[in-house]
């Protein structure tokens, strides 16, 4: 399936986004705006069922990282410097990841992991009865959210296509990544939906890079997004190659 992609930025190195269930690219828009201003061409994606892409008869994990790679593959020279998807996108992300063989993922409070028992079925129907809420109850649930992310969430709610909770029916496949593609952060909130500390250490012991923002609930580039940019852009200026001082001519190595 051909996804909408949402192209923004010309710089040398290419970031993908991809958005968590109910939302859609909009989302990203100041994380977009950050990364334009680091050098980075930006893709964001809007998943089946979500934004202005199509409907799906049928929604899995696999299904949305094949239309990813399918969309995004002949707008590509190579492999994409970052890989980057928050809560469902986090997991669809690592799947894509698997594919496209990013330089360096990031994966935000990602759908590595799912509530067992009687909270995971009351969690699944929450999303799938759950009237779309009005903005005064947007606005207490997300306190710091800004009056414009609000309303974009109000937009994507609208969007959205609530079959995409069948996507979860089988929650097997909500694992952690089996074997790293590439340098891995992390960033979880302090109050995380879905990565329990047993969880996060799994993470850590695969190899992962697993950060906590203070203070965040599961959209955490919203409620902080500072704190946020600076875990993420600290991160990728630690895996930038240190380039030689060059030296100067006529001064000889005493080696």
């Amino acid at each position: 399936m051909q996804l909408a992609v949402h192209e923004s930025g010309g710089g040398a190195r290419t970031a993908i986004l991809i958005h968590g269930i109910m939302s859609d690219s909009r989302a990203w828009h100041r994380v977009t705006a950050e990364l334009e201003a680091q050098g980075f061409r930006v893709l964001a994606v809007d998943l089946a069922g979500h934004g202005r892409s199509p409907r799906a008869v049928h929604y899995s994990p696999a299904g949305w990282a094949g239309d990813v790679v399918e969309t995004l593959e002949p707008l590509l020279d190579g492999p994409p410097d970052i890989v980057m998807g928050h809560s469902l996108g986090g997991l669809v992300a690592s799947l894509v990841a698997d594919r496209l063989a990013p330089r360096a993922a990031i994966y935000i409070d990602p759908a590595f992991s799912f509530p067992k028992g009687v909270k995971g079925w009351a969690f699944k129907a929450f999303f799938a009865v759950a009237p779309r809420p009005k903005r005064s109850a947007l606005v207490r649930m997300n306190p710091k959210w800004s009056a414009v992310d609000v309303d974009i969430e109000l937009a994507t709610l609208r969007d959205w296509d609530k079959r995409t909770i069948l996507g979860f029916t089988d929650t097997r496949p909500l694992v952690p990544p089996a074997r790293l593609v590439a340098p891995t952060l992390v960033v979880l909130a302090e109050k995380s939906l879905l990565i329990t500390a047993k969880v996060a250490r799994q993470l850590r012991h695969q190899g992962m890079t697993v950060e906590t923002v203070q203070g965040t609930g599961h959209t955490v580039f919203r409620d902080d997004h500072a704190g946020f940019m600076d875990a993420v852009l600290g991160w990728l200026r630690e895996l930038a190659p240190v380039t030689p001082e060059p030296v100067p001519v006529g001064i000889r190595s005493a080696a």
